[in-house]
């Protein structure tokens, strides 16, 4: 779990901890950090995506990405930092790998605001889908700290802008890192009245 500090990714980790199918480790930049995730039981493993991070995927088989740097270093974190994962990835011949990206992503010239941000996912994004590894790319609309509803919109392209809780999108993250989920597809999700794991069976099969 790359990101494993972050917001979502702390909501991710509880998720594939609980299941049954997952034994997640947590990547974490700071030695400070690994006390909150081993007193849960959760294996850490120490990477800076801003260095080499080839070590840390050496035990893994698939990797969830929710890492971002909040706007700060969107070139060096954002873009850069994935793009050495997706090389790491092929290197350990992970089986898949979930990007969590944003909406807006797919076409960041027409973006008004964010636009920086928007072409680095974009760039990682693309890097990923040319890597040959095994892949889903969640493009959430704005992220909000409700509670999660566990229903969804879903769509390669929504056409319209709106909002989605974390515990939604962490709920997205988890069962997308399934086998047979949504294999090499971009989609863009915000809360909607359609059950997660139904809406991702309609976009596996399209």
């Amino acid at each position: 779990m790359v990101g494993a500090t972050g917001t979502t990714g702390r909501k991710v980790v509880s998720l594939l901890k609980a299941s049954p199918y997952f034994e997640p480790i947590a990547m974490v930049r700071k030695e400070s950090q690994i006390k909150e995730f081993s007193g849960q039981d959760i294996k850490t493993v120490l990477g800076n995506l801003e260095k080499e991070v080839s070590h840390t995927l050496s035990h893994v088989d698939k990797v969830v990405f929710a890492a971002g740097s909040g706007g700060k270093k969107v070139v060096e974190v954002d873009q850069e930092g994935a793009k050495k994962i997706i090389d790491a990835s092929k290197k350990h011949s992970v089986k898949k790998f979930v990007m969590l990206s944003s909406m807006g992503a797919g076409q960041p010239e027409k973006a008004t605001e964010l636009k920086d941000y928007l072409k680095a996912k974009h760039i990682a994004d693309e890097y990923l889908k040319t890597s040959n590894v095994r892949y889903a790319i969640v493009r959430p609309g704005s992220l909000t700290n409700e509670k999660g509803t566990g229903k969804i919109e879903i769509g390669e392209t929504l056409q319209k802008r709106g909002s989605i809780s974390r515990d939604d999108v962490a709920q997205v993250l988890a069962k997308t890192l399934q086998d047979d989920t949504a294999n090499n597809k971009s989609f863009e999700v915000l809360s909607g009245d359609i059950l997660i794991g139904n809406a991702l069976d309609s976009i596996s099969k399209e």
